[in-house]
């Protein structure tokens, strides 16, 4: 990434008057400017632009900080525009949003030089200024993937930092409905559906399943832990012939275990009414079916190390972390 620099009448720290009228420099703001050649589209230099406005004691909140400090999923593939805390007067600009909210002292990191504010205070503020609760619950739950921020280190800052600030009632919302061991957006997304338009109880996310000699049958993005339904998000990963053909091998053997899968695509996301049928019907099945056809469990046998919480992960050494982790990254879609 390039930080950018003022003008330098020597030509030594930044561009010449001079050059920095010409075509090898790009003003980045009032003042500002990089290398022409610096590719502005990359998110990281869009934040790293953005925080040159910032002003003293300011910080790159909200999405963007979260980016910044190693969320995965928070990409800004989506072309938002940067959340810039600041008491700092702005002119417009859309590559940008000021936001006048005080930050406590104690809200204030600095990542790889970066001034941003904390991974809490960051997803909180995500969290509150969601055009939904839904929107809310997915970041809330992809700052947990990214192990950055715990639901209780949220309720904690939200009970005693926030109380009264703007979004707070959405914020408690979402809390309730949040869940650390999402993989993904589109899980999040069907977990919200199956409870919500689905009217049906709270499913567990991403449990290891085995039979009942210890033998692990696989990870389910959702299962409701009584009934034995199994949910599955299939994304655009899923289409090729070697991946569905695994995914009917694993499907298959979650059926002649005693599980009743059943499958979200991305057209259900927008119009839910076809999931919510298959959802209801799996749920018609399974409580048909009888308990001597069930064969699986989720007691993890002794050798096994859960990683379904903020906790658990973070108590992971480094070895243990890219062994057991890896997996989710090939997974989620």
């Amino acid at each position: 990434m390039v930080v950018p620099v003022p003008i330098d009448p020597t030509g030594q720290s930044g561009p010449t008057p001079g050059q920095a009228r010409g075509r090898r420099w790009r003003r980045t703001s009032a003042g500002m400017y990089v290398p022409a050649d610096v590719d502005s589209g990359r998110v990281e230099q869009r934040i790293v632009e953005a925080a040159a406005v910032l002003g003293p004691h300011g910080a790159v909140t909200g999405w963007a900080a979260l980016c910044w400090s190693g969320a995965r999923w928070f990409d800004g593939s989506d072309g938002r525009p940067v959340v810039i805390a600041t008491h700092v007067n702005l002119r417009p600009d859309p590559r940008w949003v000021p936001c006048k909210e005080g930050i406590d002292p104690r809200d204030h990191d600095r990542v790889d030089g970066l001034p941003v504010t904390t991974a809490v205070r960051s997803v909180c503020f995500e969290a509150r200024h969601a055009p939904d609760v839904a929107t809310a619950v997915v970041a809330l739950d992809m700052a947990a993937y990214s192990d950055l921020a715990s639901l209780e280190e949220c309720r904690v800052y939200t009970q005693w930092r926030l109380r009264t600030w703007t979004g707070v009632p959405q914020l408690r919302a979402a809390l309730v409905l949040a869940d650390e061991n999402s993989w993904a957006p589109t899980e999040s997304a069907m977990r919200l559906v199956w409870t919500d338009a689905g009217g049906m109880p709270r499913p567990l996310c991403n449990r290891p399943v085995f039979d009942l000699d210890g033998r692990h049958l696989g990870t389910p993005d959702l299962i409701d832990a009584e009934l034995g339904v199994v949910g599955e998000y299939d994304g655009k990963d899923h289409f090729s012939s070697a991946r569905r053909a695994r995914d009917l091998t694993r499907e298959e053997r979650f059926r002649t275990h005693g599980l009743e899968p059943v499958t979200m695509v991305g057209a259900d996301l927008a119009d839910p009414a076809a999931f919510v049928a298959r959802l209801r019907a799996a749920y018609q099945r399974a409580s048909r079916r009888p308990a001597a056809e069930r064969r699986w469990t989720l007691a993890q046998p002794r050798r096994w190390i859960p990683t379904e919480t903020v906790a658990q992960r973070r108590a992971l050494d480094p070895w243990d972390r890219a062994r057991l982790l890896r997996h989710r990254r090939a997974e989620s879609r």
